[in-house]
């Protein structure tokens, strides 16, 4: 463990010492890259002003080019490293954490922000972003911030935002995207595929592999081989721009919805496991087709799903108007003010005694 960092005392110009955010991410719930990728934005908005340290455990992505980085493999060593780094704010995208590690951790951190946390220790934390939410009828505490406003979009959509918007005519062969992640640990690329091969109208057909798919591709590859206007694509390959070519897109139900809404795309979602299937985001009324989860789906509600928006110009139009009304996208802003607000009002201090209490702006 490389523990070599030491807590910077930068003084500006102002007299102030220059704060630091530790960030931790890993890899949970089969969330794929969307929040390292959310973790590199905002370390980017804030790293004139503070000290940005990435804190990686053994799921952990690499911290982005140009930040620091501290490994911590284990609990015992996360803590260690915070005692050592003594940072002012700890933001935290780490799956569903327990209350017992993250009242630890509030010994050694003034404030906590967390993303996207379903477990008992988002209680304890200071903030909660909870950009992915489920169905509930349980009262949410007054700490969560819950709803599709904190979604951060990836900057190379700003040139396809609600390019569902400006796009005319479907051409004589429509063009179907399909895309499950990172990982794609139920194979639904390849079910999906199956399952088009049964079509007899022209379509064009891209899947986009993930980084970490561990199936065979060669078999997909066959498989495209025997259909024409069939292609696989592995990466590397700018998603944003894939996705603003198609004219509908197959995909997974957790952050991938929120990036079909920021362009305006006809969106058909299959959930990749229980946790994405009591997701609330991608439903009807925000302008998607779920068919539940990806691997119980039948082949004749798959298809007819598929072609129904790309059929049916009312029906694809109401998709894309849905879709771009929501006006997703621009949470950096939002969330970045919300950690410059800890920082200056941590709720705790190195001692433990409380701090200033959360105001109403972020709520």
């Amino acid at each position: 463990m490389n523990l070599t960092i030491e807590h910077e005392r930068v003084i500006p110009i102002n007299g102030q010492r220059k704060q630091t955010v530790a960030i931790h991410i890993s890899r949970s719930d089969g969330k794929g890259t969307y929040p390292a990728r959310r973790a590199a934005m905002i370390a980017n908005d804030l790293a004139d002003e503070t000290n940005i340290v990435f804190i990686c455990g053994a799921d952990s992505p690499p911290a982005p080019k140009g930040f620091k980085s501290v490994s911590a493999a284990s609990t015992t060593l996360f803590l260690q490293a915070l005692a050592t780094i003594k940072p002012d704010l700890l933001l935290r995208d780490s799956g569903s954490t327990i209350s017992e590690e993250v009242e630890k951790i509030a010994e050694l951190v003034p404030a906590i922000l967390h993303f996207d946390d379903f477990g008992d220790g988002g209680k304890c934390a200071d903030l909660v972003f909870q950009t992915l939410y489920a169905e509930t009828n349980d009262t949410v505490p007054d700490h969560y911030v819950l709803g599709r406003e904190s979604f951060i979009a990836d900057e190379r959509m700003d040139a396809y935002k609600n390019i569902g918007l400006r796009k005319g005519q479907i051409g004589p062969i429509p063009h179907l995207v399909i895309s499950f992640g990172e990982e794609d640990e139920g194979n639904l690329t390849y079910r999906a595929l199956r399952h088009i091969m049964q079509l007899q109208i022209p379509l064009k057909v891209t899947a986009l592999i993930g980084e970490r798919y561990s199936h065979d591709t060669s078999t997909l590859q066959m498989m495209a081989l025997g259909r024409r206007n069939t292609a696989i694509v592995e990466q590397p390959y700018n998603t944003a721009e894939v996705y603003a070519s198609a004219d509908i897109i197959l995909c997974a139900s957790g952050y991938m919805p929120y990036e079909v809404a920021v362009m305006g795309i006809p969106c058909v979602v299959l959930a990749q496991n229980d946790f994405e299937l009591g997701l609330a985001f991608p439903k009807e009324q925000h302008g998607f087709i779920h068919l539940g989860l990806g691997r119980k789906v039948k082949q004749s509600s798959l298809l007819n799903a598929i072609m129904e928006p790309l059929l049916h110009e009312p029906l694809r139009k109401k998709a894309i108007a849905r879709q771009t009304a929501l006006g997703i996208g621009d949470g950096k802003d939002a969330v970045c003010e919300a950690i410059r607000y800890y920082l200056e009002y941590p709720k705790r201090n190195t001692s433990g005694e409380a701090g200033k209490e959360t105001t109403d702006m972020l709520h």
